[in-house]
């Protein structure tokens, strides 16, 4: 009688931490997820600032401009949407025409000199650092949880509580990162 009643309360025991586990890493996901938002939001921002800048010593190069802005407006509404697949290819669309810019600047050696200007590539730089640990951060937190879902016996924890797997924050091969950088001086 006491063997079974202590077996019991070890069950019961264990399900308490692994429920309580789950928990702990979905709530560690969530706050991830809302560090990525947070420095996505600070890159929409900055994002305007940089294009007037740009803008008052290039005012020829329209196109340019307008891809940024159309870029960083699919990003925005990609946000809002919380798919990160979704969220990944906007992201790696507006990183491609911020490199738009930023090979525009080299063509305006008064631009490259501007204080503002630097400030702004200096701060955009930051934040893309910021973006990359905020990912790896929440890349490692949904590794962490989807492991516990699939593992047994966490697992039937998992499928009682309803705890889903999470989707990585990656973004799209689409061979233009693996392309050389053309740096000129």
């Amino acid at each position: 009688m006491w063997t079974i009643l202590i077996v019991l309360a070890l069950v019961v025991l264990w399900f308490i931490f692994a429920y309580n586990g789950f928990v702990r890493l979905k709530t560690r996901t969530e706050e991830a997820w809302a560090d990525i938002e947070v420095q996505l939001k600070r890159r929409y921002d900055l994002i305007p600032n940089l294009v007037n800048t740009v803008k008052g010593y290039a005012g020829h190069e329209a196109g340019t401009f307008e891809k940024v802005t159309e870029a960083r407006t699919k990003a925005m509404a990609a946000d809002q949407g919380g798919d990160p697949k979704a969220m990944a290819a906007a992201e790696n669309m507006l990183t491609g025409a911020l490199k738009s810019v930023f090979a525009l600047s080299e063509n305006y050696p008064d631009l490259k000199a501007n204080t503002n200007f630097l400030e702004l590539q200096r701060e955009l730089s930051d934040t893309e650092n910021k973006i990359q640990a905020a990912r790896r951060f929440y890349n490692g937190n949904v590794r962490d949880l989807n492991i516990k879902i699939d593992t047994f016996p966490s697992n039937i924890v998992a499928g009682a509580f309803h705890f889903t797997k999470k989707e990585f924050f990656d973004i799209p091969d689409d061979g233009a990162e693996s392309k050389p950088v053309e740096v000129k001086f």
